[in-house]
């Protein structure tokens, strides 16, 4: 029978950016809004305020996301082509070099040399990715994915405040948008950390925490100020 077995690090390449995209969508455009609201705007305002938050922050994002991955994948493809050419140039010391990685893994000298010979006869440049600079198709750089899974979650989680301020008694807005999205971040939170096999307690802590100052924050400069925006 077959064993089959499930491993978090293959949800690595779109959780990152999914997780990062949501929880910066909800904060941000939170803070926004709720330091916009304390300041006594009235509501359609506020609306228009989050609205561009959504859509600047979904394509900062995307972008973002995309360049700062796009220069792994550059990174990755760089060593491999240098890894290529030792390999075409330098087969003997390259075998070596991979047997001495197994050995430093705990096999002997005799096995780990035999299973440098096997791997590099059937794939030698797959081995060498692996095996000396932790090259994966499980956590190999994709830009595009990054990039997609960052805006689309950003503006998922950016809707949450705004659909607060459409709905929510103009008079207790602030007090509103804070409560509902500490909750979503937590719950956010939570669920990210369970993803990735951490404890969802302390997920939903950390994410929490960080929302609560940054909204604390955002309230105090817009009741400072205590304008309306015109």
């Amino acid at each position: 029978m077959r064993h089959l077995e499930r491993h978090r690090t293959k949800k690595i390449g779109w959780l990152r950016a999914a997780v990062l995209g949501a929880d910066d969508g909800i904060l941000s455009t939170a803070s926004l809004v709720v330091g916009v609201a304390s300041a006594g705007s009235p509501r359609q305002q506020v609306l228009l305020a989050g609205v561009a938050g959504l859509l600047g922050g979904a394509l900062s994002m995307a972008a973002g996301e995309y360049v700062s991955v796009s220069s792994q994948a550059d990174a990755e493809k760089a060593d491999l082509a240098i890894e290529r050419r030792e390999l075409a140039t330098q087969p003997a010391a390259e075998k070596e070099e991979l047997a001495n990685i197994y050995m430093q893994r705990g096999l002997d000298p005799e096995l780990a040399r035999a299973v440098a010979s096997q791997l590099m006869a059937h794939d030698a440049l797959a081995a060498h990715a692996r095996d000396e600079l932790g090259i994966t198709k499980e956590v190999t750089a994709r830009p595009l994915q990054a990039a997609a899974a960052s805006a689309a979650t950003f503006t998922l989680g950016a809707a949450l405040p705004l659909l607060v301020v459409i709905i929510a008694p103009l008079g207790h807005l602030s007090l509103i948008i804070s409560v509902t999205s500490l909750l979503c971040l937590a719950f956010l939170g939570a669920m990210a950390a369970h993803t990735g096999g951490a404890s969802p307690w302390a997920g939903s802590r950390r994410v929490a925490f960080w929302g609560a100052l940054a909204m604390a924050a955002t309230a105090g400069i817009g009741r400072l100020f205590g304008t309306t925006i015109s």
